[in-house]
């Protein structure tokens, strides 16, 4: 009997698996890639480094989180991130949401039109902003100034005028395919038999969207809500290549100072200061969406 426990116990031992050995490289890498950076961006932010003057060197301690944070810039360009998080976020869930549910219906070229729609999400961020500042907001040669004059009214000078919405509907345009995407394989997920059992009970359709579709909705939204502001919180090339954080600092976010302080202004301590409080606000903005989330995932 002995021999039989014995014998039926081995494979059981034998399944174990140390992966250890084989993921400890990658993972030790992985670690490297992250800390190294992420140190020396600490070190700098307490050091006095600027490259137009060597001769200013040594242990600047909180001198350039002092500096950062009594400087009018930092504000406004607080201000302006959030303002472009929070407004393209709006724009792409809600314009998503609606979306989705209109390329679930069915009509003629759905597949087509649905091509159409995601299309821009590949288009790379600088393309796009050229597309936009040069063919689409250009007061002289773009189509809404042509479309201004065929209606008799002045034509406007986006960028002049109103460079941050001119921003946010850039970024906008790029991301609204994405939420498109998510929310509607999520919308072709939803059970059809629940929708006509609504449907036979008399509900119409906007009582079927508010309290069938987005609550079925719900967990894709809260993704696409993660997803996107972790990639908008660093939005650089549309204001780059646009704007150029101007004017003044009308469109100035946290990415755009940071490159100001650094390759601009040669400032490495504040840039590496910028830096350090634009990663506090990337994961404290990180741990409340994840938990968020994940509370939903548990429902």
């Amino acid at each position: 009997m002995s021999t039989l426990t014995t014998s039926a116990s081995a494979p059981a031992k034998g399944r174990h698996f140390n992966g250890l050995p084989f993921i400890g490289p990658s993972v030790t890498v992985l670690l490297i890639w992250m800390i190294v950076p992420l140190v020396m961006t600490v070190w700098f932010s307490l050091q006095r480094y600027n490259l137009l003057d060597p001769t200013v060197t040594g242990f600047a301690g909180t001198d350039n989180y002092e500096f950062l944070v009594t400087d009018p810039d930092f504000w406004a360009s607080l201000t302006n991130t959030l303002v472009l998080v929070g407004s393209v976020l709006v724009i792409t869930v809600v314009g998503g949401t609606l979306l989705a549910v209109l390329f679930d219906q069915p009509f003629p070229g759905r597949n087509l039109a649905r091509l159409f729609a995601i299309a821009p999400f590949f288009v790379m961020p600088t393309v796009a902003a050229l597309i936009w500042k040069n063919l689409m907001m250009h007061p002289i040669y773009g189509v809404f100034g042509a479309v201004a004059r065929a209606l008799g009214l002045p034509a406007i000078d986006w960028f002049a005028d109103y460079p941050l919405l001119s921003v946010i509907l850039i970024v906008s345009w790029e991301w609204l395919p994405f939420a498109l995407l998510i929310l509607l394989t999520a919308v072709q997920s939803l059970d059809r038999e629940q929708l006509e059992a609504a449907r036979m009970d008399g509900a119409g359709a906007m009582a079927q969207f508010v309290y069938i579709v987005l609550p079925h909705l719900s967990r894709a939204i809260s993704v696409v809500v993660m997803i996107e502001t972790i990639f908008l919180l660093t939005v650089f090339a549309e204001i780059y290549v646009t704007t150029a954080g101007g004017p003044g600092n009308a469109t100035t976010n946290l990415a755009f100072l940071i490159y100001a302080r650094a390759l601009l202004q040669y400032d490495v301590g504040g840039a590496s200061a910028g830096g350090v409080v634009a990663i506090v606000l990337a994961n404290v903005v990180a741990f409340f969406l994840v938990r968020t989330i994940a509370r939903r995932l548990e429902v």
